[in-house]
């Protein structure tokens, strides 16, 4: 994979050996792919739902107490679905999958169909009782990225040079794919140049992470 908007092939060689061009690969157990982070997500989505099947029977059993059930998810389930997600690039329609894995899982584990015709805000408000305040999955995955944000922004190595690099040449023309660093202002309301002076100031940085702030425009109904 590379980066290149002028039409022209470029070859990449280690050690003489000329490496082959791919549309996504698989590194350190993360999808890596020209379309960006929705390939990883939706895998993770799958991985995470498949954990939760294979552990119907603790689901159904009556005897196990609703908040034990629902801790157990978010430390064997939703542990799978966070894996790298600080690298992620979320979109809205990522966003709405993420929620909707979510909501899936909690329904599983209330007993509760979309026959039954209940809201997804008295899902929460159940989820609620049982384990009292806690964040959603989206707000999970925003913290953890803004996070890991926060300590990119003040380090020295190669990903600090990589995030705040340039690449020779325009970007192409129309619409632009989203890149790893768009997300920042959109869910702290901030410029990214803002966001960058503030986030070198670990203890206001944590600040802002620790109240997992969002900017009004991007809140959602479904969020707990």
């Amino acid at each position: 994979m590379t980066n290149n908007t002028n039409g022209f092939s470029t070859d990449i060689r280690v050690n003489g050996e000329k490496l082959d061009y791919v549309n996504r690969f698989k590194y350190l157990g993360a999808i890596i792919a020209d379309e960006g982070s929705k390939p990883e997500i939706l895998a993770r989505i799958a991985q995470a739902t498949a954990a939760l099947t294979k552990l119907k029977t603790i689901w159904n059993d009556r005897n196990i107490a609703l908040s034990s059930k629902i801790r157990l998810m978010r430390s064997l389930v939703m542990s799978i679905f966070l894996y790298a997600c600080e690298s992620w690039t979320l979109t809205a329609d990522t966003e709405r999958r993420i929620q909707a894995m979510e909501m899936r899982c909690l329904r599983k584990l209330l007993g509760i169909t979309y026959r039954d015709h209940i809201s997804k805000e008295e899902v929460r408000n159940r989820t609620r009782q049982a384990i009292g305040p806690h964040e959603d999955l989206l707000t999970t995955v925003k913290r953890r990225k803004l996070k890991w944000y926060g300590h990119i922004t003040r380090s020295s190595g190669l990903a600090k040079t990589i995030l705040q690099g340039t690449v020779q040449g325009g970007r192409r023309r129309g619409r632009q794919k989203k890149r790893w660093e768009d997300n920042i202002p959109e869910w702290t309301g901030m410029t990214l140049g803002a966001a960058m002076r503030k986030a070198e100031r670990r203890e206001k940085w944590m600040e802002l992470v620790v109240r997992s702030y969002v900017a009004p425009q991007r809140s959602t109904k479904t969020t707990g």
